[in-house]
């Protein structure tokens, strides 16, 4: 389905809902909106295959736009808005993006932007201080057709993953050979859309689950209401008021929501829910009970990546059955290999590949292409695990040392890039550590130079000149000092040897807020 149908059949029904205001747009809006913006992109003279760039945040027209891009053929990268301007034009650049939409919230940030491809921009609402010269959403938009451009096919999202040189880079697929009108299943079909759905989106729209979510409600029919940012009370009252019934969270949604005074959490009448979806970041077995007891048998798990080369899923009974485990293979086959590339029997554990289900690529990075398939062709997304005698899979680490933290994907080497280049830093490692909230922390490890002493003024002037460089979340809440880092006579640092020591759930020794 898409917006055409429900434009045409039920143009009232709302479509996004903004939490915290009650802001709604309709299916019908939803639909002459999306429209428009096809018709604004092809009179930009982007054609079937050619990107669109979004940095904004949570808002009500985000859906709109990622329809408008879908339904014109065009490829669409969200932007987290809470990157550096150089981080954001990286994506912008090498995403070939010639349209970039954002918003007054994300000005600072999208005026700075240096990306030479990018043939015309759009600000949504007024904002001061602008360098350059900016489109205003509205103006261009009116008088546009509300109705579909001519050659309507459907596009693709490409989102941002880590890359060898330690820049993320785009997850590429082909454009999918199916008409508009048609869009295909995705991570969010099996759990049951549909007109009467109402879906909570608590997570950033710049996501890929979430955005996907957010696509399959709205092109069920159903109605989507976005959170401008996740606060556990905040997420319980919209269950309340929307009669929310399906919602998807990361783990460390859950373990906030537990934390509420229980008087206060069960205040709440939650009762419209049918089914809450969790995924991105390992859950607990302990939060995912106490979940049980609260919400009932509703809650479901997946896991995958965005680039989407298989998916497990596990419902309620199959997890209490089988606790800790992330499922079985939804469609395809997973596989368990040795350092050798050798086929592991049932419980021994290795990294997990799979045969994959669609084709991609990691744009610009043929060599993180290649060394994400196997010579069997099959795929991983660089876990470890094991697969149980009943063919459920179990995750028991990461093999690329990639960070979770609060869900969000923290890649180590982009971090470390801006580390080395301190100038009291002669070696460095970054690796994440256990966090009672958040899942994981960034932890560095640092080796100064000859001429350099350990310190916390020093300590802290290190965290302060990454934060100057790369988007808070990405920057080490501590570190720790060594005399000499732990290498391998090849080079390769042992960061197994650096984590350790926090592994039995010990706290870090210093935060930063």
């Amino acid at each position: 389905m898409y917006p055409g149908k429900w434009g045409r059949e039920t143009p009232d029904h709302p479509a996004v809902i903004m939490a915290e205001t009650g802001e709604t747009m309709t299916h019908g809006e939803l639909d002459a909106c999306s429209n428009q913006l096809a018709h604004l992109f092809r009179n930009s003279g982007l054609t079937r295959g050619d990107h669109i760039a979004v940095l904004m945040e949570n808002h009500l027209h985000y859906i709109a736009i990622t329809w408008a891009a879908l339904r014109s053929g065009l490829y669409v990268t969200p932007i987290n808005w809470h990157l550096t301007a150089d981080e954001a034009g990286y994506i912008a650049e090498d995403c070939e993006a010639q349209v970039l939409i954002s918003s007054a919230l994300c000005a600072g940030i999208a005026d700075q932007i240096s990306a030479p491809g990018i043939t015309r921009q759009i600000m949504i609402g007024a904002a001061d201080g602008l360098t350059r010269d900016w489109d205003d959403y509205d103006s261009v938009l009116a008088g546009l057709p509300k109705t579909p451009i001519a050659d309507e096919s459907m596009g693709s999202t490409m989102f941002y993953s880590s890359g060898t040189t330690g820049r993320p880079k785009g997850v590429l697929r082909p454009l999918p050979d199916t008409p508009a009108q048609q869009p295909g299943p995705n991570i969010a079909s099996p759990y049951g859309f549909a007109e009467d759905s109402i879906y909570l989106s608590p997570a950033p729209l710049y996501h890929a689950s979430p955005l996907s979510f957010c696509r399959e409600a709205t092109g069920k029919g159903g109605t989507v209401v976005v959170m401008d940012k996740f606060d556990a009370a905040g997420a319980l009252q919209a269950i309340e008021r929307y009669k929310v019934t399906h919602s998807q969270w990361v783990p460390t949604m859950l373990i906030r929501m537990l934390a509420l005074p229980e008087e206060e959490r069960l205040a709440f009448d939650l009762s419209s829910q049918k089914i809450a979806v969790h995924a991105a970041a390992p859950c607990p077995k302990d939060v995912k009970y106490q979940m049980f007891d609260w919400w009932g048998p509703i809650i479901h798990e997946f896991y995958g990546g965005s680039e989407g080369i298989g998916v497990t899923r596990i419902g309620p009974e199959d997890w209490l059955a089988h606790p800790g485990s992330v499922g079985k293979v939804e469609p395809g086959q997973a596989f368990i290999l040795d350092d050798d590339d050798n086929e592991l029997p049932a419980g021994e554990r290795g990294e997990i590949f799979f045969k994959p289900r669609r084709v991609s690529e990691y744009k610009g990075d043929e060599k993180k292409t290649s060394s994400s398939t196997s010579p069997q062709g099959y795929k991983t997304y660089g876990d470890v695990g094991y697969i149980d005698e009943d063919g459920f899979l179990y995750l028991t680490d990461r093999k690329s040392f990639m960070i979770i933290s609060g869900g969000v994907n923290i890649y180590p080497r982009e971090t470390e890039d801006v580390l080395q280049a301190h100038p009291a830093v002669a070696d460095c490692g970054v690796f994440g550590i256990p966090h009672p909230d958040l899942g994981e922390e960034v932890k560095a490890a640092v080796e100064l130079h000859a001429d350099h002493t350990s310190s916390p003024a020093l300590e802290e002037q290190i965290i302060a000149f990454c934060l100057e460089r790369l988007a808070k979340f990405k920057c080490p809440r501590s570190i720790d000092f060594h005399e000499v880092l732990p290498r391998l006579p090849s080079g390769k640092l042992r960061k197994a040897d650096l984590r350790a020591p926090y592994l039995d759930g010990a706290d870090a020794k210093k935060r930063i807020a």
